[in-house]
């Protein structure tokens, strides 16, 4: 192997999906979630010699999730999976790094007349939360966090214009469309502390969703995608301490006001039709997005 280097040679358990229930009195409290738990071991001997002596079965990672989640609960996500990443540094000598992502069915409790009902949910899209941890031994716990799958729109207060234009150019300028997205969010917590993750993620949630709209009587006037992003990394940066870096990407989708001319009607951008594409060649990607990094400087 004088010529081949190891880059990276892990392995682990994807998609473990369950429900842990919880209960206080006649009341009952539902976290169903999704968790993926990746190792690597000290020796890469498994993948180099076929030597499985130090291999944590793939099995076994999975009941070990389901038993910290009988065991411990899932007060927050960002806890679950910093216990994951506990519990194998301290159990198995030959982990050399442990990586947990945690992902929550966005169940919601039902209210009926405004009251809350004790175990009735439905499930609401409103975005996804994540979060990640990872550990190598003897290094720092980093703790991320996401949304994802939050679908947003503004019917105005945004437009295009100003752009660089040459021979190729065929897109007009708007200085009112709708801007609509899918939004994926994940930050970095830097150090992992004692914080309130569920508090801190409802806090960024509502800067996101607060950055985004504006102000309920009149908005905020978006000049592009691209400053709508910056928008809201600014502003969760300025009004979240805990957080240290922000990547927000937003999947763009287009909606374009129908021409009912030939149909002798003035369409006064009351019909628009969206324009969603299929993309082939990679899986989880859309055909326009606007993406960014933004971190603090200390």
């Amino acid at each position: 192997f004088r010529f081949y280097h190891i880059l990276n040679c892990e392995y682990g358990k994807n998609t473990i999906k369950f429900l842990r229930l919880h209960r206080e009195g006649k009341k009952q409290f539902v976290k169903e979630v999704e968790v993926c738990a990746h190792l690597r071991l000290t020796s890469p001997q498994e993948y180099l010699e076929g030597n499985n002596s130090l291999v944590i079965p793939t099995d076994t990672i999975k009941n070990i999730v389901l038993v910290l989640a009988k065991k411990n609960g899932i007060p927050s996500l960002e806890q679950f999976a910093i216990d994951i990443c506990n519990h194998f540094m301290t159990t198995f000598c030959q982990v050399a790094y442990v990586k947990a992502y945690v992902q929550e069915v966005p169940w919601q409790r039902l209210h009926e007349d405004g009251v809350p009902h004790i175990h009735s949910f439905i499930c609401v899209p409103d975005g996804i939360r994540f979060c990640e941890a990872e550990q190598c031994r003897n290094g720092p716990l980093m703790v991320f966090a996401g949304i994802k799958d939050l679908k947003l729109m503004k019917t105005t207060q945004s437009g295009f214009e100003g752009f660089y234009k040459n021979e190729h150019t065929t897109l007009p300028e708007r200085h009112d469309r709708i801007l609509c997205g899918e939004l994926f969010c994940k930050w970095s917590y830097g150090e992992c502390k004692d914080f309130d993750f569920n508090c801190i993620w409802k806090k960024i949630r509502e800067c996101i969703l607060e950055a985004f709209a504006g102000p309920p009587d009149c908005g905020e006037y978006s000049p592009s995608y691209q400053k709508t992003v910056n928008c809201i990394q600014m502003f969760v940066l300025s009004r979240v301490s805990q957080v240290q870096v922000i990547e927000v990407v937003l999947n763009n989708t287009f909606y374009n006001v129908v021409d009912m001319k030939n149909l002798g009607l003035t369409n006064d951008k009351e019909v628009s039709k969206c324009f969603k594409y299929l993309t082939a060649l990679f899986r989880n990607t859309q055909p326009q997005s606007t993406a960014a990094v933004l971190y603090k400087i200390k």
